[in-house]
């Protein structure tokens, strides 16, 4: 039997087969023994191979996957984490306020997601309630990163603002919502299809964050023909297996700049650096380039 991952507990998981069904089953015994590393060796998004056991079927193996999205500790910690795979695109929810998104969480992720060739989109939600000085933070964020070559859209889950927008762009797609914990997944997800009812809690108080409501990632099936992964709200995230010369190469407005004096330029300290030109003139961000260099620091010294 083939199927495909829909819900992940760590001890059960529900796969929908090809006819539409779905099973609840388990890992099997042996699989476990093969050690990938990771905090969860399946994933919802993975389409897996089950045996027939009348009891409780078992996965047997994993299909290959055409990428995933993967996080490890930002302490650099050598454990990782797989939160979905076999994704056609990726949506990050990004609040200016309640909670603030910084934009080394963003670089971080979108670094990430780049590296395993995963097209992003930026969601930013909440705009129907935001000050003037939001409002400017807001245009700010859009300008930066409509600039590295990212479609940006504003919306909000609450009040249904630009939601048709974002349905045109997830028809017919498997596409993950990400964020942190209180930026409105659940409220964006019941937005999109008038089926699901999934709670939300409101931002705490005590220190403007959001309080968990999705504990697992689960894959939902959409009315108007997408699927949908919600996973759970991420405090940090940290880069995996990314070393100090490859990380130039996930930030998309590095890519298409003349090249540098030295072949191996890191666009660090090296003298005859365009990408540093380009800072230093306002054509690329000096946000985008300074979380550029404290990512790169981070790995030279891990």
């Amino acid at each position: 039997m083939i199927g495909t991952i829909y819900k992940s507990t760590g001890s059960w998981y529900k796969v929908k087969l090809e006819n539409g069904k779905f099973i609840d089953c388990r890992l099997l015994g042996k699989f476990r023994e093969k050690n990938i590393k990771s905090t969860n060796p399946v994933c919802v998004g993975d389409v897996v191979k089950l045996n027939n056991n009348k009891n409780t079927p078992q996965i047997e193996f994993i299909l290959e996957r055409k990428n995933y999205l993967i996080r490890k500790s930002v302490k650099l910690s050598k454990q990782f984490h797989i939160i979905a795979s076999n994704i056609d695109i990726c949506f990050l929810i990004i609040t200016v306020k309640n909670p603030e998104t910084s934009t080394m969480f963003i670089d971080r992720f979108l670094a990430s997601t780049f590296s395993y060739n995963i097209d992003t989109v930026l969601l930013f939600n909440k705009v129907d309630d935001i000050s003037d000085k939001e409002e400017n933070t807001l245009k700010t964020f859009l300008a930066t990163y409509k600039s590295a070559g990212y479609d940006c859209l504003k919306i909000s889950g609450k009040k249904g603002i630009n939601i048709d927008k974002l349905k045109l762009i997830m028809k017919g797609k498997s596409c993950v919502f990400s964020g942190h914990s209180g930026v409105g997944k659940s409220t964006l997800i019941n937005r999109l299809d008038s089926k699901f009812n999934i709670k939300t809690l409101p931002i705490s108080k005590s220190n403007l964050s959001g309080q968990h409501t999705t504990t697992f990632s689960e894959m939902h099936d959409l009315e108007f023909g997408s699927r949908i992964i919600d996973t759970p709200g991420i405090k940090g995230f940290g880069l995996f297996d990314v070393s100090n010369f490859e990380l130039k190469d996930f930030f998309k407005e590095f890519i298409s700049v003349e090249q540098c004096k030295f072949n191996n330029c890191l666009h660090h300290n090296e003298p005859g650096c365009n990408v540093k030109n380009l800072v230093e003139n306002g054509s690329i961000s000096r946000s985008r380039y300074d979380n550029y260099i404290q990512l790169l620091e981070e790995i030279q010294n891990s």
